[in-house]
C-alpha cells in the first residue's frame, strides 16, 4: 500500500516509518517544513517527503492523491493553552477535505483514552472532538485510544523520570492517585502498523493499553524500584491546577503550556475498555516495568529514535525553521569571533557538534545554567532540554534553549536559533574556514528594552564569547 504519515517528524510519526517499510509499503512524509524531517540515509532514499500544513489548505495540493491510507499523527495540544481545540478541529476539517479527494480507503488516527465523556479533560475532548470530524468523512476510520506512552523520549516518560531522579520527596497533589493504564511505545507502533490495511479494524474505535491499571503514584514508585531509587511520595489535598502546572514545570522539562494541558487530563481515570484488538492482531503488550527497561537501553545505547523536546511543542518559537536560516545582518548588534585552529580541524568540528547537554558549553557552564534557570524563571524553556543524542545534531533538534537550524557536517556550518525568553531574537554560528573557527552571536533587538539588554550583556559575552571561541578551536 502507498501510505501518507501525516506529523512524520513528531514522536509517534517518526518511528513507525522504519515499521511501514519493513512491511513492504510505500511511505509519504507529510511535514510542515521538510528542514525538520531527519532520517537515516537508508531510510530517506525510500520515502517521498511532502511540506504541506493542515492549518493552510492551499498547501495541501503539495500531497498526494494516489494513497490507499492516511496517519493522522497531527496534536496542537501544546502550542497554546486556549485554543488549541480549534485548531485541532480546523486540522481535522482540511485533512478530511483532502483525504476525500483521493483514492484512500483508511484513515488511521492515535486518540487518547475516553472513560467518561462528562468528565473529560479540555486535552481529551479534543482528540475526541477530532475522532468525530474523522469518522464522518466518506473515507473508513480506525482510531485506537491510549493513555500513557512510556518509551525514551515521550513526554510522560521524561516527566515521570525527571520527578523521580530529582526528587528523593515529593510533595504531590491528589492526582497522583488517578487511574491510568500505561502502554509501551513499541506496542503503540505495533497497533497503529498492524491496522494498516486490516479490514476488520475499518469504522472502529479500540482502546489500547498494557497489561496492567495503575495510578501515577504507583508509576513514579515502580520507575524509582526498577532503577533501584528509594523515594517517598507525599501527597497533600491543596495543590490547585494552576500550582501543579507550575510544579511540573519548574521541576520537569516539559513547557508551561504541555504542564497545564497534561495536568487537566490527570485528574481524571483513563483505563481501557475490553476489547479484542490485541488477539486479532497477536499483540502481547508488555508490562510497565518492562516498558522502563526497554526506555533505558534505548537511551543507554544512545539510539532513541525521536523525543518529544525535539518537536516544537517544547519551544516558544515559529514552527518553520526556515524563518531563520537567513542571520539578519542589518538593524543587529554581533559578537564575530575568529580563532586560528593549531591543531585538526575535524577535532573543532567534533568540538562544536558536542555543544550542550551534559557537555556544556566549553567555558563558564555555570553562568550558562544560572542564565537557563532565569530563563526558566521567567516562562522560558531553559536548559533542561538537553540534547537527545550525545553525538549527533540534525535540523530541528532542541539544544538547550536553542533549536538547531542548519547542521551542515559537510560545509562545516552550524547555526542556532535562541527559543530562551528575549527582547529580541538571536543565532548563534559557528564555521570553520581556511584553518579558522568563526563564531558569531548575532541579537536583533526589539524595541528600547532590547537594545537595554544587548549593552546589559556585552560585558559578560565579551569574556564568555571569547573563551569559548578559544576552547572549541584549541581543546583535543
Amino acid at each position: 500500500m502507498k501510505i501518507l504519515v501525516t506529523g512524520a517528524n513528531g514522536y509517534i510519526g517518526k518511528r513507525i516509518i522504519p515499521l511501514l517499510l519493513d512491511n513492504n509499503h510505500e511511505v509519504v512524509c507529510c511535514v510542515r517544513d521538510k528542514n525538520r524531517l531527519y532520517l537515516e540515509p537508508s531510510l530517506q532514499e525510500r520515502v517521498e517527503i511532502a511540506e504541506a500544513n493542515f492549518l493552510e489548505p492551499e498547501t495541501l495540493s503539495n500531497l498526494p492523491k494516489d494513497i490507499d491510507a492516511a496517519y493522522y499523527l497531527i496534536h496542537s495540544m501544546s502550542s497554546s493553552i486556549s485554543d488549541f481545540m480549534k485548531l485541532e478541529a480546523d486540522s481535522a476539517r482540511h485533512f478530511v477535505n483532502y483525504i476525500e479527494s483521493t483514492k484512500a480507503k483508511q484513515i488511521i488516527y492515535l486518540s487518547g483514552l475516553i472513560n467518561e465523556e462528562t468528565k473529560m479533560s479540555p486535552h481529551l475532548k479534543s482528540r475526541y472532538n477530532v475522532e468525530k470530524i474523522l469518522e464522518a468523512s466518506k473515507v473508513a476510520h480506525t482510531v485506537l485510544r491510549a493513555g500513557i506512552i512510556v518509551g525514551s523520549g515521550s513526554a510522560s516518560f521524561e516527566i515521570i523520570r525527571d520527578l523521580v531522579e530529582k526528587l528523593p520527596v515529593m510533595i504531590t497533589p491528589r492526582w497522583v492517585n488517578t487511574k491510568t493504564q500505561p502502554i509501551a511505545v513499541r506496542d503503540v507502533l505495533q497497533f497503529l502498523s498492524k491496522v494498516a490495511g486490516n479490514e476488520k479494524t475499518f469504522g472502529e474505535s479500540f482502546d489500547i493499553g498494557g497489561p496492567e491499571v495503575l495510578t501515577y503514584r504507583e508509576m513514579m514508585l515502580q520507575y524509582a524500584e526498577v532503577r533501584g531509587l528509594r523515594r517517598a511520595i507525599i501527597m497533600v489535598p491543596v495543590m490547585t491546577p494552576r500550582l501543579s502546572s507550575y510544579w511540573l514545570y519548574f521541576v520537569t522539562n516539559t513547557s508551561y503550556k504541555l504542564a497545564v494541558n497534561l495536568v487537566n487530563s490527570m485528574k481524571v481515570d483513563v483505563v481501557c475498555k475490553n476489547n479484542k484488538l490485541a488477539e486479532l492482531l497477536g499483540i502481547n503488550p508488555v508490562s510497565y516495568k518492562e516498558a522502563i527497561r526497554r526506555a533505558f537501553e534505548r537511551i543507554e545505547q544512545n539510539t532513541v529514535v525521536s523525543s518529544w523536546k525535539d518537536a516544537f511543542i517544547s519551544s516558544t518559537a515559529s514552527e518553520r525553521i526556515n524563518d531563520f536560516i537567513k542571520v539578519p545582518e542589518h538593524g543587529v548588534f554581533t559578537d564575530h569571533r575568529e580563532v586560528d585552529i593549531k591543531g585538526d580541524e575535524q577535532k573543532v568540528l567534533e568540538n562544536i557538534w558536542s555543544l550542550g547537554g551534559k557537555k556544556g558549553w566549553f567555558y563558564a557552564d555555570k553562568l550558562w545554567l544560572l542564565r537557563g534557570a532565569i530563563d526558566k524563571a521567567v516562562g522560558g524553556v531553559g536548559l533542561r532540554r538537553g540534547r537527545t543524542n550525545p553525538d549527533e545534531i540534525h535540523p530541528g533538534d532542541a539544544l538547550d534553549f536553542w533549536r538547531v537550524i542548519v547542521a551542515d557536517k559537510k560545509n562545516r556550518r552550524l547555526l542556532l536559533f535562541a527559543e530562551m525568553k528575549l527582547p529580541g531574537e538571536a543565532w548563534l554560528e559557528f564555521r570553520i574556514r581556511e584553518h579558522k573557527l568563526i563564531q558569531t552571536a548575532t541579537f536583533r533587538p526589539k524595541g528600547l528594552w532590547g537594545r537595554f539588554y544587548w549593552y546589559s550583556v556585552v560585558p559578560f559575552h565579551y569574556f564568555i564569547f571569547r573563551k569559548m571561541a578559544h576552547r572549541i578551536a584549541n581543546k583535543s
